[in-house]
This record gives C-alpha cells, sequence and structure tokens, in this order.
C-alpha cells in the first residue's frame, strides 16, 4: 500500500489529540506532535530545555498551549515555521503518519495523498474536557479555550494567507462533542481506509 498522511487540526479541548492518539493506534501508523517541536529545536541547535524554560518563564505549564512554537519575535517566527514546514514534509515523505497541528495541512497542501481532518466540538463540551481530563477548573478552562482558540487562529492567518476560513482546506469536519473521542476515531479510521487502503 502507498503511504498516505493524515492532519489534525484541533479547537483546544475538542481532544483532537487523543483521537489522533487514538487512530494512530488503530491504523498501525505514526504520529507526530511534541516531535515537531523536538526536531525544531534540533535542528536550530536549540535544546529543548531552552525552549521548555522559556514556555515555563512564558505563563507556566498551559504556557505551550496557548503561545504554539512561532510566535515569538518577527525573524524567530518565520525561520521557526519554515523549519517546521520542512520537518513535517519530512515526516510525510517517509512513511504514514499523522500530523497533529501546527499547519501540518498547509504545509502538506501540495502532496498528494493527504486528508485533512479538523476537530471541533460545542464550548461547553470543550469546558468540560479541560475540566475533567486537564485538571483546569471552570474558570481557567474557558480562558484557555479562549486564548489557545485565538492563538491558533493568528498563527493560521499568518502563515497560510491564501486561506481564508477555518474550514478551508480541510475535507473533514467532525464535531466530537457528538460523538466522543473513540467514536469519532472509529468513523475516521473508517474514512482513511475507504480513501487510501
Amino acid at each position: 500500500m502507498d503511504k498516505y498522511v493524515i492532519t489534525i487540526s484541533r479547537q483546544f479541548g475538542a481532544l483532537g489529540r487523543t483521537i489522533a492518539q487514538k487512530m494512530a493506534a488503530e491504523l498501525g501508523i505514526e504520529f507526530y506532535d511534541r516531535d515537531i517541536v523536538e526536531h525544531t529545536a534540533k535542528r536550530m541547535g536549540l535544546p529543548v530545555s531552552e525552549i521548555s524554560k522559556e514556555e515555563e518563564r512564558a505563563g507556566g505549564f498551559f504556557a505551550e498551549r496557548r503561545y504554539p512554537l512561532g510566535m515569538g519575535p518577527v525573524s524567530m517566527q518565520e525561520e521557526l515555521f519554515q523549519v517546521q514546514t520542512n520537518i513535517i514534509r519530512d515526516f510525510a515523505s517517509k512513511e504514514s503518519c499523522i500530523i497533529v497541528g501546527r499547519c501540518g495541512d498547509y504545509c502538506l497542501r501540495d502532496m498528494e495523498r493527504v486528508l485533512d481532518i479538523y476537530v471541533y466540538a460545542p464550548i461547553e463540551k470543550r469546558v468540560e474536557n479541560c475540566i475533567s481530563i486537564l485538571g483546569m477548573d471552570e474558570k481557567t478552562a474557558r480562558g484557555m479555550i479562549q486564548d489557545v482558540d485565538k492563538a491558533r487562529e493568528n498563527y493560521r492567518r499568518k502563515y497560510c494567507k491564501d486561506i481564508a476560513g477555518i474550514f478551508d482546506n480541510r475535507e473533514i469536519c467532525i464535531d466530537s462533542g457528538k460523538f466522543g473521542a473513540d467514536t469519532s476515531a472509529d468513523i475516521l479510521c473508517g474514512v482513511v481506509r475507504s480513501v487510501f487502503y
């Protein structure tokens, strides 16, 4: 079977990363998320510990979710995005895999055999997920949802200039609040099999 790539973008608290992990396990393919950050640090000659220290200084445990890599000073932003794009393309050219976030759909827009997925959920379901899974209180959860969604939207707008809306350049959008993580992963794996197998 020829290799294929799935990109998953998501709203904060919609369980997109969890769904991606479940899909990777079910399909027997690689899953890349924080690995992209680690490879970026390596290529740029920056230890991951340095990035982690900066994230902690920027706002504590959830800072990495609030301020994605690439939202710092302008020249650094451009370099980070380009390095990340190259890493994502390297992963995609080697093997079947799932790429989570970091504008993966845009980075791979000219490649064949790519399926771009967007995971969303109603706000109340996302708040519930943040409280029950991430251990946040309700006020923190609502603030994080607002901040992270805005940061992701700004990041996408900045680097994906020819994409107008949040659903553009995505073939499948799924409401994880309606289906839950397990069923969402099963549905999406079914689509992947029908398209690529």
